[in-house]
């Protein structure tokens, strides 16, 4: 079955139900009741003989889903721009570009990047804050049209262009330091001392240890979990542990005095890449060449 052959009402009411989480949210955006939206996703789902929505709280689309889902998101940026072009937008409400960016990355280099955007067209932007390894799955499912990923493997359907490297030191408060890492080489040291990590999903503490100990450790089980770039920053400068912290967050903290490093001519680059769809929409272009030029400022070159 061709997307075209799909009644285009089915699949902006699944899309409005992904994006708004649910059924009962997206009948209030869409203007209808709940019963038509739960017919009209049923209906749907009957046309294309697959379940495209698990019934959770937020509704997800499934792998079939996230299909029509994409489709969905593209038919509709398509929509406006071919209003836009003759002069016929209805509502005159600006575009809405959902984007996924990692932490990190939205807490130092990357806002800039958006602010001349929405003064030279109507866009509004809608960011997903998302471990850098798993911002390419967002895409994937059709919830965003571009991201900033660690995955130089381009997701179906999308562009991929290398943005540079972000640079992670290895940092810790003075007394920190003092305490848990002297004494000894920092490769016995450190596996033992306790450790700042983002959320349960972030890797690169026990990727930098197993890189120091040739991979016969991790980092240790001692672990406080902070889920926000500066928190994460403020966490190792209090001494809760040590942690890889941004450069452009570790050095005006290295020139105060709150933190140090520990491990002289050691630091973890992450290489980032933006991806998005392959869509010829004049904002989104915008915003690609605009997020390339800030990174090209503030990350690293591949050596």
């Amino acid at each position: 079955m061709a997307m075209t052959d799909l009644p285009l009402e089915q699949v902006r009411t699944l899309l409005a139900v992904v994006d708004e989480g649910t059924f009962d949210a997206a009948a209030k955006t869409l203007h209808v009741t709940p019963s038509a939206v739960s017919q009209r996703i049923k209906a749907l789902e009957q046309r294309t003989g697959r379940v495209l929505l698990t019934r959770t709280k937020p509704a997800r689309p499934t792998e079939s889903g996230q299909a029509v889902v994409r489709f969905a998101r593209q038919l509709a940026t398509l929509e406006r721009e071919v209003r836009a072009g003759l002069g016929t937008a209805d509502d005159g409400s600006p575009a809405r570009l959902p984007i996924a960016v990692n932490a990190d990355s939205l807490a130092t280099w990357f806002l800039p990047a958006l602010t001349e955007v929405p003064q030279r067209l109507p866009v509004c932007f809608e960011l997903h804050s998302e471990d850098e390894a798993h911002t390419a799955a967002l895409l994937r499912e059709g919830r965003v049209m571009a991201a900033v990923t660690s995955s130089a493997e381009p997701v179906a359907g999308c562009t991929v262009r290398p943005l540079g490297l972000a640079r992670y030191l290895p940092s810790a408060r003075p007394g920190f330091v003092d305490r848990w890492l002297s004494g000894g080489p920092i490769e016995e040291r450190l596996p033992e001392a306790p450790v700042i990590v983002f959320d349960r999903r972030d890797e690169l503490q026990d990727r930098f240890v197993r890189e120091l100990t040739g991979g016969a450790r991790g980092a240790s089980g001692v672990r406080h979990h902070v889920p926000t770039s500066e928190g994460f920053c403020d966490a190792v400068a209090a001494g809760l542990g040590w942690g890889l912290v941004p450069e452009q967050q570790a050095l005006p903290r290295y020139r105060s005095g709150a933190l140090v490093g520990f491990a002289p001519r050691r630091v973890l680059d992450v290489p980032l890449h933006w991806q998005q769809w392959k869509l010829d929409v004049p904002a989104l272009s915008m915003v690609a060449e605009a997020v390339a030029a800030a990174a090209a400022e503030a990350l690293h070159r591949p050596r």
